[in-house]
Parts: C-alpha cells; structure tokens; sequence
C-alpha cells in the first residue's frame, strides 16, 4: 500500500545570519547566533567583506569522497557554508586605482579583502590617469552572472605619491579633511577679550603659576595645571587660604561646592586643573559646531592630524601656549595628604601658562628630585630635606625650574596616592605599550617609538581622571543634563572565554574562575600582576583588555567600571573631543545662566552621544590602520631578518606573532613545516600531527621576515631554521 503524504505543514527553517569577515587568504567567516561557520572564497556569491549575509550549510564531503548529509567540521572545527544572499551591504563606494581598458575605466578595490573590480565607463571620466587612486560609488554588486559597475565620484591622488596610503585610510574611514566656508570664516573672526570675560565673572588666575606637559609632537595645548599648598585652617565655601593669593573663586562665577565641611581644615594642596575655553568661541549650532559635532573627534594618524576645529582654534586661540593669555574652564581640587578630594571649585578663568613640558621633561625633571616626595608632604619643614625644595609661589616666576620641580615631585606623590585609591577601589590599570612611527621630514618611516607610562604621564593622567569624576559628580549631583562616559561590566561570556588560554599558564592554577568569569575587578587586577613580568605579560594584559566592554557615552550618569568611578565625563579635552565640549557647557549652564538654545541642544544629547561613539570607533580604526601602514612600511628594510617573536594568536591557517617593537604579522600555517597542524580552539594550539609539536599563545619562537606589504598592512614570517 503506498505510503500517504503527509499534510503537516513545517515550520519555515531559519538560515544563519551574521556579518562576513574576510581573512587574507580569501576565505571567511560568519559569526552568527547558531555559531560560527567557514565560507570558502568561491562561495561568498558577491558579497562583500562587511556584508550582513544569510547562509545555507554546505553538505560535507565523507572521507571517500561521497557527500553527506551530517554537518561534520573541518579541522578548525567550523562548519562550512555559503552566501545565499546579502541582506545587507556594508559598502556603497570603494576606494581603488582607476586602469584603462577600453570602453571601461576598471576600479581594482585597494582593500585585498574586496576581490571584485568596479567597472565605469572610461567615456565619463576621460581625464583620469592609469594609477589614480579614485572613490567609486557601485551601481550594480557583482554576481555570477555580471560584475559590480559604479560611477566615479572623487579622484584621491596617485597611488604612488608618498602620502597615498594614508590618504586611503583617511578615505576608505571617510574622514572629513576640510572645514566649511561658514566655519573658516567663524575662526577667522574668533577674538580674544579677556577685558570682556573678566567683567562676565571669569576669575583672573594670570598670578598663578601654571603649565602644561604634553607629548613632544603636540600641536595644541588643551590642559594646564598648577598646584599651591593650602594654609592652615579652612571652613565655608570661599575661604580656603592659600599661600601668596586670596581665594580664586573670591567674587567668580562659580559651581563650587564643599565636599566634607568637617573634614576641610584637612585640605592640604590645591590642584588646579585648567582646561581650555573652547565654548567660549563654539556656540551651540554655529558653522563651527556643526562641523565639529560632526566630526566629533579629531583624528591622530602617523603623519597628520585631522583637527575637530579649525587651526585658528584648535592651534591658537584655544591653545594654552606659554607666555600667553587664555580663557580656560577651571577646575580646583582640594586634597588632604593622602590625596582625598576634601572640596572643589568649578568656574571660567584666564590664566598664562609659563611653561610648556614635553612628558620627556617632566620625567627628566622628577628623576633630579632624588628626596622623599611623601616625607615632605607631610610637614612643609620636611621640604627642605628634598634636592627639589619647595621655593614658595612667588619666586617660582623668577626660578622657572625650582617652581616646576617641586610642584611635579609633589603631583607624582599625589597621582601615586590617587592611583592606589582607585587601585584599592576595584580600578584596572592595563600596562601597554603605544607604538609611534618616527618619520622623517618626508614623512619616511625611520624608526618606532614605544612610548609606556611613566611618572610624569601618570601624574597628568591622574588630575585629568580626578577633574573628569568630579565634574561628572558635580552635574549627577546637581541633576543636571550632560554627557557621561560609561563602561560596563565585562560579559561572564567573554571572561570565561580567558580560562581555557590561561590555563596554559602555571600561574593560573592559583586564580578564582568563577571570581574571574564574574568580572570580579580584584581576581583581574591579581592576573594583571602576576603574569606583569613574564614572557607573556602584555599578551594577558591585551587579552584582558580585549575582554572588556567598550566605554561609550551616553547622556546618562552611570558608573565607569574600568576606572572603578561612580560617575565619569569626559571634561579635559574640548579641544579633540565632542563630549567634552558639550560638557563644558552644561557646566557652564549649571553654574551661571542657561543659553537661549540650550533646551535645544539637552534635547539632541541622545544623538551627540552615540554619534561621538561612532566616531570615536571610526577615528581609532584609522588611527591604527596609519600606524600600520607605516610600521610595515618600515619593515620592508628587514625582509630575511631574523627577529624573536611572541606567539600572540592561533588560527587553523597559522600563528600570529608579534615582535618587541609591537608589529604583529602571520606564520601560514604552510611555514611551519611539513607536517599537518592540528587546531585546538579551546586551548588556541596548534598541535604537529607527527611529532606533537605545539605552539601556543605567549610563547616565543624565533622567526624570519618574508613579506612586508605596506599597501594591504601585510607582514609574513616563517619559523627560523633550527626552530
């Protein structure tokens, strides 16, 4: 009897879905909600690297040769698939060189990750150079039947001007590199009236001895500082002494509030914190400001810098240069001997740096200081003991380098103070090392500058941590609308998935997992400094660093989990950064009059907010990518060098490795010998099917340099022989 169909109607299956990640050997990945699956580079159907696809399961292949039904795994443990379709697209235009041929002007993508040509037609563009370097917005996208066609919208340069790479990055990350009419012609007008601010409420601090300390390539001076010793006593708000100068908030508009009243006869140094005026010349929706909150950050690559606000600003009249009048928002913090914020001040004030310190300086200068820095904060006779004697704050003027040299000892004391508080709290500090590229004046990559944290960097840091949370406590406590920086806890996801790589390491055996996967600050600070001075250090730190949640804004008052701060803003860089700008003026709002505009601009918080996260997301990726280029385009001298290198990632296709000068590149798994290597995705090990031969992460291995490609940020080692 023949079987009866069945009518039961089935329920729709789902297909996976997630973004495409294209690897530099042309194949992909596809993280989605089922997991993770392979696409080989014949099977991803014209999409794009970027691209939100759908895909459909690929039937395996069995051992004979005959195919399967199961969903069995390649070696890497990923099932493959393919494109069924793209849902949708990541790129509108593409940034490639323009070659002829006849009728068509072909756009070959820079990106190697994009393997698909853009065809115009050359009849639209005639003028247009083989070896020009154009942006194309696509008409059609490829696909098996037809090739992707696109028009022609911008000509970048050629490709082998000597800036060219980086004007891809800048392109491909569509920075915007020039300002509007409106907004130049605004800078022009911006006029410094310090007459005028002092009769608004601005308080005149031009007797007190400040100064900034900035990398030595800084171009704009957006912070100062200044630190005096309080006299005895203390009480209301408005009375602290201070040493040669009445109170500064005396008869200024202010927002100062007493933190401890009963604890303020405590207040021992007075730390200022002075950060440049930029509201003052960027009114709310004026030319400049909408190019700036667009930009919502300026953009630092290796051999430029893309300025939120045009150089009339950003480079003079809201640079706090030396020997030089400004307006500044300032912030006086009030400290006790152990560093405790006892009270503040908030108020606009003029001030005249009297010097300017590159980081290299200052730390010059600490290191002469060879006294006892927290012996004599504790008694003012005690200074005397100190090589940097406290000289007294009028003869600083006259003695530039006494006045510098016991205010910076004094700071690292206190930052040091400060950073054991947080420390203590439950705040993580990652120590990493920064590449720079030093170039010539041809902009030539002649050698890498690895800049880590020292004294001098770490006492800036502090203060501007210090002013941040307390301008941020300041508008929470007030109830008062701003932008606040976030950071949440780390998910137990991304935690747990530390333990099967740290396992490796003996030091493990001692840490609490579960504390660990609960994002327990303490059980991390504890990894942090065990694994500090081993081979594998930085590997964990970056590991750990990796595992964290961004931090965003937003323009809610919440806590900042890194920095284990119950509220944060950023307040001290209105200069590069959008939110601070914004800040400043909620806190001018707060403590003076509210502008006409003002519910207008709380209303668009929302928006600033997410938009200088992207942004911010935007300018680091193209902050990175210039260093690469540059940092492979020094390597190039190197190819056949032998180096000792730190396994630094483990895929099924080889081992990334990352040399002392912080440049990282691929073993193929094709050079690390003849035998067959084995991934273990839990452990990330690669493990030789013959002889058992395993690499795994933090180890070091000594390798050879074989390809450094600038144009696709492409370095290639193999194992060095004997390895």
């Amino acid at each position: 009897m023949p079987r009866s169909r069945s009518h039961t109607r089935r329920s729709p299956r789902s297909n996976p879905r997630g973004v495409l990640d294209v690897r530099p050997g042309g194949f992909a990945f596809v993280r989605t909600a089922e997991g993770e699956f392979y696409v080989p580079e014949s099977k991803m159907a014209g999409a794009f690297d970027g691209d939100l696809v759908e895909l459909a399961l690929l039937p395996v292949q069995s051992k004979r040769g005959s195919r399967a039904n199961g969903n069995s795994h390649r070696p890497d443990e990923k099932p493959a698939a393919r494109v069924l379709r793209v849902i949708d697209r990541a790129h509108d235009t593409l940034i490639g060189r323009y070659e002829g041929a006849e009728p068509f002007g072909v756009v070959v993508p820079e990106d190697p990750r994009i393997p698909y040509d853009v065809f115009t037609m050359r009849a639209d563009r005639p003028d247009i150079e083989d070896g020009t370097l154009v942006r194309v917005r696509i008409s059609t996208f490829p696909s098996r039947a037809s090739a992707a066609t696109g028009v022609v919208e911008e000509v970048l340069g050629h490709a082998d001007d000597e800036r060219a790479l980086v004007d891809l990055v800048i392109a491909r990350h569509k920075l915007e590199t020039s300002f509007s009419e409106g907004a130049l012609a605004e800078a022009r007008a911006a006029v410094l009236d310090v007459d005028a601010a002092l009769e608004e409420g601005y308080c005149d601090l031009r007797g007190r001895f400040t100064f900034t300390i900035d990398p030595a390539d800084a171009r704009d001076f957006d912070d100062a500082l200044s630190l005096e010793r309080v006299s005895a006593g203390g009480g209301e708000h408005g009375i602290f002494g201070v040493e040669g100068e009445r109170s500064a908030a005396g008869g200024c508009l202010s927002g100062s509030k007493t933190v401890d009243v009963r604890g303020i006869s405590a207040a021992r140094w007075r730390l200022g914190v002075h950060i440049a005026d930029v509201s003052r010349y960027v009114p709310w929706n004026s030319s400049i400001d909408l190019d700036a909150r667009r930009r919502a950050t300026s953009v630092y690559l290796a051999d430029r810098v893309i300025p939120m606000l045009p150089e009339e600003l950003s480079g003079d009249l809201c640079s706090l240069r030396p020997n030089e009048d400004r307006l500044t928002m300032t912030a006086d913090l009030y400290l006790d001997n152990e560093s405790r914020l006892v009270g503040y001040d908030l108020y606009p004030a003029v001030i005249r740096s009297a010097a300017r310190l590159a980081y290299d300086e200052a730390q010059n200068l600490l290191d002469e200081c060879s006294g006892n820095p927290g012996q004599s904060a504790s008694d003012a006779s005690s200074q005397e003991s100190a090589q940097c004697p406290y000289a007294g704050d009028h003869a600083d003027f006259g003695n530039l380098h006494d006045g510098l040299a016991w205010r910076l000892q004094q700071l690292s004391f206190l930052a040091q103070r400060r950073a054991a508080a947080r420390k203590a709290a439950g705040g993580l500090d990652f120590d990493t090392v920064e590449a720079r590229v030093k170039l010539d004046d041809g902009d030539h990559p002649i050698g890498v500058d690895l800049r880590r944290k020292t004294d001098a960097t770490s006492l800036v840091e502090e203060a501007m941590i210090l002013a941040n949370e307390t301008v941020a406590a300041h508008l929470c406590g007030a109830g008062f609308p701003g932008i606040f920086r976030v950071h949440e806890r780390p998910a137990a996801e991304s935690l747990e998935g530390l333990v099967p790589v740290f396992q490796e390491f003996s030091w493990f055996d001692a840490v609490d997992r579960n504390k660990l996967i609960a994002g327990d600050p303490r059980e991390l600070q504890r990894i942090l400094a065990v694994s500090a001075n081993r081979s594998e250090g930085e590997l964990v730190s970056s590991l750990v660093l990796r595992s964290m949640k961004r931090a965003v804004y937003r323009p809610v008052c919440d806590s900042h989990y890194g920095l284990a701060s119950a509220a944060y803003a950023h307040f001290t860089s209105p200069i590069r950064r959008y939110p601070d700008l914004v800040v400043h003026r909620m806190l001018k709002a707060q403590i003076g009059r509210r502008p006409e505009k003002f519910d207008q601009e709380v209303s668009a918080l929302s928006w600033i907010a997410e938009h200088s996260s992207d942004m911010e997301r935007e300018a680091e990726k193209a902050a990175r990518e210039s260093q690469e280029v540059k940092l492979v385009e020094y390597m190039e001298q190197f190819i056949g060098r032998s180096f000792s290198a730190t396994v630094s990632g483990v895929a099924a296709y080889g081992l990334y490795v990352r040399l002392d000068n912080t440049v990282e590149g691929l073993i193929p798994a094709k050079n690390l010998g003849a035998e067959y290597f084995a991934f273990d995705p839990e452990r990330y090990r690669l493990i030789g099917q013959d002889t058992g031969t395993t690499y795994r992460l933090g180890q070091r291995v000594p390798v050879v340099l074989t390809l450094a490609d600038p144009r696709s940020r492409r370095l290639d080692f193999r194992l060095a022989r004997g390895c």
